[in-house]
């Protein structure tokens, strides 16, 4: 099957000079959730609002179910629904009106019983007869959510949809995302909150400098770049590492209460049984040890530090 989204050498060069886009190619399958993540400046709107048909590229092919974002737009744009990171709606309509709007300008019919399922979906139904400005910041979010969603798109942009927005309604969009994806809607979303990445993505992308760093499968990422740390904690504190411990990748840590062990997880010695021999004839007396995994988070920070 080939993919909803297929981006061939795609870049944007605005104006001023500045290039946004350095050569970016993407293809993102039908159904799947793919986590954007990269750190302010690295391309991510940008590259959102080519394939959404706001903004031009300068070069490259961007297609959409198998068409052209640029020749054949409207047809395009119908298929895509965007939730921006500004708030951008009318303070002074009600939440039903705004959504049934935004359904009629893709071209859609008026549908009162799939506008009020979204509204449901989103916890917005009792709220459907208020204006915008009587609404939380987090409630504004679900609107833009909901506008989206209001013409049935077959893939949904989310560009940080969960700026600003308290932890319990977090909680619930995720829960929105979860069945969208059951229903069979493609979802990009882009996240400053790399836990939450890590938690319901099926792919991550990585985008820093206008380049694409690397698409993985979430576990296949884990797997290849993740490292676990090995925690030491010491009886006694000590100022310095011993001779004998240089050959290690060790740190000091906690005043010199603990130390800290690296290592890669696919390799085929972790070095572990030769380090805490080295500490035995070192006369290093051990307290507990402890391991934990590498986040996603290490991750991206290495990923992003070594491409700056």
């Amino acid at each position: 099957m080939p993919p909803i989204v297929s981006v061939s050498r795609l870049r944007k060069t605005y104006d001023s000079g500045f290039t946004a886009l350095k050569a970016v190619s993407l293809d993102i399958e039908e159904g799947e959730i793919l986590a954007l993540l990269g750190p302010n400046g690295a391309g991510k709107t940008t590259l959102i609002s080519i394939i959404c048909g706001i903004v031009n590229p300068s070069a490259g092919t961007v297609l959409v179910g198998g068409h052209d974002v640029v020749r054949d737009f409207r047809l395009t744009r119908q298929m895509i629904g965007l939730v921006p990171q500004e708030l951008t709606t009318d303070q002074f309509e009600t939440v039903w009106n705004t959504v049934s709007f935004s359904r009629g300008l893709h071209g859609k019919k008026p549908d009162p019983a799939h506008i009020e399922r979204v509204l449901r979906d989103l916890s917005l139904w009792e709220k459907k007869d208020n204006m915008l400005r009587e609404l939380s910041g987090g409630m504004k979010r679900r609107v833009l959510i909901a506008k989206a969603l209001s013409h049935e798109p077959r893939i949904l942009f989310l560009d940080e949809p969960t700026a600003g927005v308290d932890v319990t309604l977090r909680k619930g969009m995720w829960q929105v995302v979860e069945k969208l994806r059951a229903a069979g809607v493609t979802i990009i979303l882009t996240t400053h909150y790399i836990e939450e990445a890590e938690e319901i993505a099926d792919r991550i992308g990585v985008i820093n400098g206008g380049r694409i760093l690397l698409v993985e499968e979430k576990a296949a990422l884990m797997k290849k770049l993740g490292r676990k740390l090995l925690t030491i904690e010491l009886v006694q504190p000590i100022d310095a590492l011993p001779e004998g411990l240089d050959g290690f990748n060790l740190t000091l840590g906690d005043g010199g209460a603990t130390l800290v062990y690296e290592y890669d997880t696919a390799g085929e010695r972790t070095g572990i049984t030769a380090l805490l021999s080295a500490l035995a004839e070192a006369g290093v007396r051990l307290r507990d040890i402890s391991t934990r995994q590498s986040s996603l988070e290490d991750i991206f920070v290495q990923l992003v530090g070594e491409d700056a």
